[in-house]
């Protein structure tokens, strides 16, 4: 299964120079199906995509100030693709998982990483990164120009009455996560006045090969400018991910958080993954 460690360099992108948090459309109703049949998903509503989010307008209308990268409409969004019934047939039962893609100023996903998988949930992860590696976001854009940038998001899979419930979420907030509220967390970006230039695994003070985890609160404003960091966790501790995570990111501009189409002030709970 692809499993891409994220790397968001500048160079790497130079060189190629949800909406209410969970997106979820109905696919278009066969001959053999009623629009009606409990299986088909509910259609998105006017708020699902976030202020500013592309639509039938001509291309000389100026960009947004801000936008978050996010999963477009559609029959061919990753979540109309995902084959919930051959997952339910294969016997995943509910589950969920964080995962991680570094979109690039054209929609293309650069990498994925995916973790935090609730126990049993291999299948759901392995369907997930199969419709991201062929999935296309609508990119996030920062003072109205595009820009590179990485977008969070969780994927929920149950089963209720014998069918399938499947959302996914552009944040990682457990409280907005149980709530399923109309929340995309903020999405730290490459360029376009921010300093940050992706995840620097700290070969200074590792030497040996470790997977390290840091967890950062953060308080981010309604323009994306960093007000606060704190480093809440790092495992394993005193080896200096805790510092690497702190040094990416307190140089960092984002595009600010989105709660019903509109950006807003947040105060959130970032993971960090380091790999080798």
């Amino acid at each position: 299964m692809l499993r891409l460690w994220l790397t968001l360099a500048a160079a790497a992108f130079a060189a190629e120079t949800l909406f209410a948090a969970e997106v979820e459309v109905k696919p278009a109703a066969s001959p053999s199906k009623s629009a009606a049949s409990p299986s088909n998903k509910p259609a998105a509503s006017p708020s699902a995509r976030p202020s500013g989010a592309p639509s039938a307008t001509p291309a000389a209308v100026q960009l947004p100030k801000y936008r978050p990268a996010v999963l477009p409409l559609g029959p061919n969004s990753v979540i109309n693709r995902i084959d919930e019934a051959g997952l339910i047939r294969d016997g995943q039962k509910d589950g969920s998982l964080y995962f991680r893609c570094s979109v690039s100023k054209t929609g293309e996903i650069m990498d994925t990483w995916t973790y935090r998988q609730s126990p049993d949930s291999t299948l759901l992860e392995r369907e997930l990164v199969r419709c991201l590696d062929q999935a296309v976001f609508i990119p996030a854009v920062y003072d109205h120009e595009p820009v590179n940038a990485f977008f969070f998001g969780t994927v929920t899979f149950k089963v209720v009455d014998g069918k399938p419930r499947l959302r996914i979420f552009a944040n990682q907030e457990e409280a907005e996560l149980k709530k399923e509220s109309d929340f995309i967390g903020p999405q730290p970006f490459v360029g376009r006045g921010s300093k940050f230039e992706g995840l620097h695994y700290p070969n200074d003070t590792v030497t040996s090969e470790l997977t390290g985890m840091v967890e950062m609160a953060m308080k981010i404003d309604a323009t994306g400018k960093l007000l606060d960091l704190k480093v809440v966790s790092e495992y394993p501790p005193l080896v200096g991910f805790g510092r690497a995570a702190a040094e990416d990111f307190r140089v960092a501009t984002f595009i600010p958080a989105f709660r019903e189409g509109k950006p807003v002030e947040c105060n959130i709970t970032l993971p960090v993954y380091y790999e080798p």
